[in-house]
């Protein structure tokens, strides 16, 4: 069946909340990954692989693709779960998240399964690959985009930063960095851990165009990568403000999530939750 772009704010909404509980499934079989950015992340990457990117998944290694580089591999659930249900690979699948011989690791990697652009596990690694990208891209006189996903956290390595300075520098117009600014990281809260703000001004400072959005609202993070596509003269910086496990109420804002799997106990009552949410929406007008 070929790939459908979805225009509806609230199909994708509906999507968003779809990709949610199948990333808890996958999780609870696991018994182990990454629950809090995966949650968190859901509407952006509905948004970008069912509204936004210029992609083919019945031709996933398409020249003409825009591609997106995740740079904080640990929430590849969220990753893998927009894959499949685009059509990239079976969603059956799924069921074998980080299980002995699968496709599908904890961490992403390149060649493993159709649509996953790069390897990612250490942090902060992901924007130089994306920059490397951008720059052949440019070259070639490609129209494809850049997207490169990192989480907060990872920017306190210093080989962001460095990064960063290149694409000011080099004007990288096709590059657009999605951050997860949802204030957790493994050992806690990030302004606790070491401080990012003022963040967006430090982004102008190295030559971005900032847009500072809330990650959770659809028509946001559409504008948001549409307003990306028109700035020419510099590459692109959109902090999405999120909260880390959105959608299930004992993980939300809890730091703890970031690395943790729920039980199965704890699974049930995060599907119901999601399910209340699912209904939610159907019933707005």
């Amino acid at each position: 069946m070929a790939f459908l772009r979805i225009t509806n704010h609230k199909a994708l909404r509906l999507m968003a909340n779809s990709l949610r509980q199948s990333v808890i499934s996958m999780l609870t079989l696991a018994k182990s990954g990454h629950s809090a950015g995966s949650l968190g992340m859901a509407d952006v990457f509905t948004a970008l692989y069912f509204n936004v990117l210029t992609h083919k998944p019945e031709l996933p290694d398409w020249h003409g693709r825009d591609r997106v580089i995740l740079s904080n591999g640990h929430i590849c659930p969220i990753l893998y779960s927009t894959l499949a249900e685009c059509g990239y690979f079976p969603k059956e699948e799924l069921k074998t998240l980080r299980q002995i011989n699968s496709r599908l690791q904890g961490h992403p990697h390149h060649g493993s399964v159709p649509g996953v652009e790069t390897s990612g596990g250490p942090l902060g690694q992901g924007l130089a690959v994306a920059i490397g990208t951008a720059l052949s891209h440019l070259a070639d006189k490609s129209s494809a985009r850049i997207y490169c996903l990192t989480g907060d956290g990872e920017l306190d390595e210093g080989v962001c930063w460095e990064s960063f300075m290149l694409a000011g520098a080099r004007r990288l117009r096709n590059l657009c960095v999605v951050i997860d600014r949802n204030n957790i990281q493994i050992d806690g809260n990030t302004e606790e851990v070491l401080a990012l703000e003022p963040l967006a001004d430090k982004l102008r400072a190295f030559n971005f165009h900032v847009i500072e959005i809330n990650g959770h609202s659809m028509s946001h993070v559409i504008e948001a990568f549409e307003e990306a596509k028109s700035v020419y003269e510099r590459p692109t910086a959109i902090i999405c403000h999120t909260v880390p496990g959105k959608g299930v109420s004992f993980m939300e804002r809890d730091f703890e999530w970031h690395g943790k799997a729920p039980t199965p106990e704890q699974a049930k009552v995060a599907l119901i939750e999601l399910e209340h949410e699912h209904e939610a929406i159907l019933a707005e007008k």
